[in-house]
């Protein structure tokens, strides 16, 4: 049984990573999906992977405030529906105290609140009508963060409010908004930028215990997969919902001393 037959998803930041591992498991399950992201090499070839029936690909900077206009636009140009959206793009920039000027908060909070909002206004006529759901990709991050992480760290907790708002506003036209918070998951990118902080190639088998007790740090397939739940009709009528995808609990920790 395919758990997303015939559903439209949009998903924001899909050309690689944790999105483009939804991008391929969604179709998997019976979906069609809009990946978008700034490269278009990297989103043409999702898009060939997965067959021009299944996906297209839309290329948009979210940084500009029109488009989630034109994501909708692309697809219901390409589908002619929407049945719902992950909000997974973001901008992971290491910033602190000091390196924090108003340009970089403002387009970190423009990337990683503003367009998951203006995204969701935009598509709200479709998603009425289809009585359709939101995932948000937030992060373990959004309770308080690391010193090197300031400005992501607060954009991420502003998507808290916005998740438990929208699904209070909207829960009476059956339109679902939940969240995930991930913690610290292997993806390409994040294999790239510790080894750019110094870190040797081998640095995924040796994750210190209290980061992860299983052994590895998460995949992007494991989220993929808890995903496919959330945007299913598997969930319904579950709205509002904030969940921490990570193998330790974030309130209350009290890691094993070695």
């Amino acid at each position: 049984m395919m758990r997303l037959k015939d559903k439209v998803i949009i998903i924001t930041g899909s050309t690689t990573g944790i999105g483009e591992a939804m991008a391929r498991r969604f179709v998997a399950e019976g979906a069609r999906v809009l990946a978008h992201g700034l490269e278009s090499d990297l989103g043409k070839k999702v898009v060939v992977d997965l067959g021009a029936n299944h996906a297209v690909f839309h290329q948009d900077d979210l940084a500009d405030g029109s488009a989630p206009e034109r994501i909708v636009a692309a697809t219901m140009k390409a589908f002619g529906r929407i049945d719902g959206i992950v909000n997974n793009a973001a901008w992971i920039v290491r910033s602190n105290i000091d390196t924090t000027d108003a340009t970089l908060f403002d387009r970190c909070m423009a990337i990683n609140v503003r367009a998951p909002l203006l995204l969701f206004k935009a598509a709200l006529p479709e998603l009425k009508k289809a009585e359709g759901c939101v995932l948000n990709i937030g992060s373990v991050n959004g309770y308080c963060g690391e010193a090197n992480q300031l400005a992501y760290s607060i954009s991420k907790g502003a998507l808290f409010p916005l998740t438990r708002n929208l699904a209070d506003a909207f829960g009476r036209d059956r339109v679902r908004i939940n969240q995930v918070n991930l913690g610290w998951v292997l993806s390409p990118n994040e294999y790239k930028l510790k080894i750019s902080e110094g870190l040797p190639t081998d640095w995924p088998e040796h994750v210190p215990p209290a980061f992860a007790p299983s052994g590895r740090i998460m995949s992007p397939d494991i989220i993929a997969t808890a995903a496919v739940y959330w945007m299913s009709d598997e969930s319904r009528p579950i709205s509002g919902t904030i969940l921490e995808l990570e193998q330790y609990p974030m309130i209350g920790r009290n890691p094993v001393k070695e």
